[in-house]
């Protein structure tokens, strides 16, 4: 009887995952190929046989999305399967009008049917957007957690853009580990903060390895999602994360407006630098579309160690690269920095872009006096450094949370932004965090 032939959308991340807990051992079906788009580097590489399984001894190739109607056409795809995040409503169903034209299929799978189960309780930390301070709540959760005395342990949304079976199960205890495991800056961004704050944090590409080792170590298991995709294990209490300065985004991307949907506690972040009528906005949003989840507020609380230096100072803002590319801001925390602290002006750095720096210029023209810091490869990483040095500022200021001036050997002078969580009156968040870890104490789930 012929296989059913699929091909898997993806960024190398939900895609993978995807494959692993619903496809990889069926023998009813064949996955012909995935597609990549958003990361660079990508394409053109296989998910190897050892990662594949048995019933693919050849592993399987991994071609551009454009590609997309003629590997329908080739390899005669019964099916294609959209597994990534953070595009919009109208992306995905264009998507889908390309497949069904071509005369495939089109799915998206649900959350229940890729999600997996822990023995540990399990709090997942997710968003509408990339960019939306997860990062943040999740060390804050962790700290919580650490307070109550209780074990937390992270188990990051993959980010395998190296050696996928190296990649294949990953664990981060000290600083070391991330040089030893060759980290992106991408990956240090998510990681370094974590690792600094004691919390040991878990990754790869299969994920069923990953939450074996995890829940090792945490008595409670962190999940913390990639920009704003489902979460990849089954949660007790889901987090949602919405922002405020791009209100409307919560119900017009994929899959978002899913997550809002299904959070049990909403949080509006970075309400200490959001208008009042943004916070309004995606507050009664989150009302009407999730009117059973529990709407908290939290500050992003932005810190300069040596603001003062700022002032009067033409100064550069890098901030994060996937908040500013995919996630479609065009501003993060070093920027808002530079205005708090008086900077005399903002650099311009798109006439001293080369390579990819200057490629994601023209693919994402929404950019202007911003930085992307985009790391994916040692290569990346040199133009990275050579837009840093040939802007003509007087102060880098690094929006991100990687030591970035260390990591680069800047030789210009630079100062971090920083941003930590802040509750009002109440603490909402901190009282159902340290419910959750009484209840652990007592052997449930939160």
């Amino acid at each position: 009887m012929r296989r059913r032939r699929v091909v898997i959308l993806g960024a190398a991340g939900r895609d993978f995952h995807d494959f692993n807990v619903v496809f990889r051992d069926d023998p009813a079906i064949e996955v012909v190929a995935f597609t990549a788009t958003q990361i660079p580097f990508i394409e053109h590489r296989t998910y190897p046989a050892d990662l594949a399984g048995p019933l693919y001894p050849a592993g399987i190739a991994i071609h551009p999305e454009d590609d997309l109607e003629v590997l329908i056409r080739d390899l005669a795809a019964d099916e294609v399967v959209f597994a990534y995040s953070d595009v919009t409503h109208e992306h995905v169903m264009h998507l889908a009008s390309r497949s069904l034209a071509a005369g495939a299929d089109f799915t998206l799978l649900g959350p229940d049917r890729t999600m997996l189960r822990s023995r540990q309780p399990v709090i997942s930390v997710c968003a509408v957007r990339t960019g939306c301070g997860k990062s943040g709540i999740v060390r804050y959760a962790a700290r919580v957690l650490r307070e109550q005395g209780v074990r937390a342990a992270v188990i990051r949304h993959p980010m395998p853009y190296g050696d996928l079976s190296a990649q294949r199960c990953q664990r981060f205890e000290t600083l070391a580990d991330l040089d030893r495991q060759h980290c992106t800056v991408e990956e240090r961004e998510e990681y370094e903060p974590l690792l600094r704050g004691g919390t040991p944090v878990f990754s790869g590409v299969d994920t069923a390895a990953v939450l074996a080792q995890a829940e090792q170590a945490g008595e409670v298991l962190l999940w913390d999602g990639g920009n704003n995709d489902l979460p990849f294990l089954d949660a007790g209490l889901e987090i949602v994360v919405v922002d405020p300065h791009r209100p409307g985004h919560e119900t017009s991307f994929h899959p978002g407006e899913a997550n809002l949907r299904r959070a049990d506690l909403i949080v509006v972040n970075k309400v200490d630098s959001a208008s009042p009528e943004n916070i309004r906005a995606v507050e009664e949003s989150a009302r009407r579309l999730n009117p059973r989840a529990a709407v908290i507020r939290l500050a992003s609380a932005i810190s300069v160690e040596g603001s003062e230096a700022i002032r009067g100072q033409r100064v550069l803002a890098v901030e994060d690269g996937p908040t500013l590319t995919h996630g479609g801001m065009a501003y993060g925390a070093a920027t808002l920095a530079a205005r708090r602290f008086g900077a005399a002006e903002l650099v311009d750095p798109r006439p001293h872009a080369v390579g990819s720096i200057a490629a994601a210029f023209r693919d994402f023209p929404h950019l202007g006096h911003v930085l992307p810091a985009l790391g994916y490869s040692p290569h990346q990483l040199r133009e990275l450094r050579e837009a840093i040095e040939a802007a003509p500022c007087d102060l880098v200021l690094v929006g991100t949370p990687v030591d970035l001036g260390a990591l680069l050997g800047l030789r210009r002078p630079t100062l971090r932004v920083r941003y930590e969580v802040e509750e009002g009156p109440g603490a909402p968040l901190r009282a159902r965090l340290a419910a959750c870890a009484r209840e652990t104490s007592g052997g449930a789930t939160p």
